[in-house]
């Protein structure tokens, strides 16, 4: 009896996922829409789910967690400073470099009479650069931050907010507004394989003569499936076919291969894992810049598997 009920829930498992992805591939268009009960995580800007519409989500726009912003004000660009609550250049082509710590800006210039060996005449402007109030002052030495060049992890941040990675467009088999699943049964995971979603996207920025080049790629995408279980794929996954060769089998490379134990409504989310590699017009590459997007959730039902047996 053990093994006629095994045989049986083999052959079952083949048909049965068949069955409900064949189902979902004659469903007309207005009943193959997303789930409606899909969720998005709070304050995410960009959010995709699993939707075997054509289209694409959210906004192709520019940034990205933690790019950083261009410079605010200035003609010469340079790192980023603070003052008064706000981000200014560190440096500006008539103010000068910036001083953090005095909030003053420092450009050389011509004073009244020579300086005196080994000292130099500079144009002050503090109030972190509001003009009004200027001085030409006398100092041993150049103040801090003077001549500093370009930061080229700053300018990899600059370029890496001119692109936008989205989160992962997810897509599962079963769907639960197809049919549910059943307990045991593969499920398979895949994402939209373009370069908006997995890379590889690149970009560049310059200051003062140096350039900085990134490329950023999807190195994994950890699927969450709802119940403690995480699967984590290196590839973006294979579409399911009802009448593949893979048909009722497990996915052959991203996939819940032994499906759920148990039961219930599932939410099953992902996050993509992205890898921004950065270098300088001179070969100098830096440290990669890790990147997360994660995708929203779409609801999954599963079923017990009912045998029959006589």
């Amino acid at each position: 009896m053990l093994t006629r009920a095994a045989t049986t829930r083999r052959a079952l498992t083949g048909i049965g996922l068949a069955l409900l992805l064949l189902l979902g591939a004659t469903l007309p268009a207005a009943a193959r829409r997303a789930d409606p009960g899909a969720g998005c995580p709070p304050d995410q800007p960009d959010c995709s789910v699993w939707d075997d519409e054509p289209g694409n989500p959210g906004d192709p726009g520019g940034g990205g967690d933690d790019g950083g912003g261009g410079d605010s004000g200035g003609g010469g660009g340079g790192g980023v400073c603070q003052w008064g609550g706000r981000t200014i250049p560190c440096y500006d082509d008539l103010l000068g470099w910036f001083n953090n710590g005095d909030g003053c800006y420092y450009k050389l210039t011509e004073g009244p009479v020579e300086p005196p060996e080994g000292q130099q005449w500079y144009l002050q402007t503090c109030n972190g650069g509001d003009l009004g109030a200027q001085d030409v002052v006398l100092l041993d030495g150049p103040p801090p931050g003077f001549g500093a060049p370009p930061d080229p992890e700053e300018l990899a941040r600059r370029a890496l907010a001119s692109i936008k990675l989205l989160p992962a467009r997810l897509r599962v088999a079963p769907r639960k507004d197809v049919g549910p699943g059943l307990v045991g049964l593969p499920v398979w995971m895949w994402a939209t394989p373009s370069p908006s979603y997995f890379g590889p996207l690149t970009a560049s920025a310059s200051d003062r003569g140096l350039t900085v080049s990134i490329e950023a790629k999807v190195n994994r995408i950890v699927w969450d499936m709802g119940n403690g279980d995480k699967v984590t794929c290196t590839r973006p996954g294979t579409p399911y076919d009802a009448k593949g060769s893979h048909a009722g089998l497990p996915s052959p490379d991203c996939g819940y291969d032994n499906g759920y134990p148990k039961a219930g409504t599932y939410r099953v989310g992902a996050t993509t894992y992205w890898t921004v590699r950065w270098w300088t017009d001179g070969g100098v590459e830096g440290e990669p810049i890790p990147q997360t997007r994660t995708s929203g959730t779409v609801p999954i039902q599963i079923n017990e598997l009912q045998v029959v047996t006589r």
